[in-house]
């Protein structure tokens, strides 16, 4: 008698593969402007893109006024020893401008990506990312925790 196959499914793997490569950094040149380089690499591709993610100032502000994150932030780092917490804070402020860049990345991969290395520039997907932002506000914040290691 042959072995039964199992009827729950395989969990399907994600179209994309996504490792942010280095940032936040200044865009050169503009220093209102920041930006996080990404891996992608689709499936149905047989190599990956480099993909440049950029931010300005006032969207990193409005994101943290929306999320109303610095004082979240030390809430969160309330726990830490003081002597730790700026080392904390400092990693905190380069999850979020990461945690923004990976968001306005996966908007621009809904709105089609091609297989081709690409700057995202700041101006673009702004309203997208303003409303993504208010949506993934607690995904967000518990990427940050995750990271740093430390509970909500």
């Amino acid at each position: 008698m042959a072995p039964s196959m199992s009827s729950v499914p395989s969990p399907q793997s994600p179209p994309y593969r996504i490792t942010l490569f280095y940032g936040p950094e200044p865009v050169e040149g503009d220093p209102v402007r920041l930006s996080c380089v990404f891996n992608v690499k689709k499936r149905s591709w047989k190599g990956g893109i480099q993909v440049a993610v950029e931010l300005d100032e006032g969207q990193v502000a409005r994101a943290r006024q929306t999320m109303g994150f610095e004082e979240w932030m030390r809430a969160a780092l309330a726990g830490i020893p003081e002597q730790e917490r700026a080392d904390y804070a400092d990693r905190a402020q380069d999850l979020f401008v990461q945690g923004l860049c990976a968001l306005k990345l996966d908007l621009a991969i809904e709105a089609g990506l091609q297989q081709a290395n690409c700057s995202i520039e700041a101006d673009a997907l702004t309203g997208e990312l303003d409303r993504a932002i208010a949506q993934q506000e607690d995904r967000l914040k518990s990427q940050i925790l995750t990271e740093l290691d430390i509970s909500g």
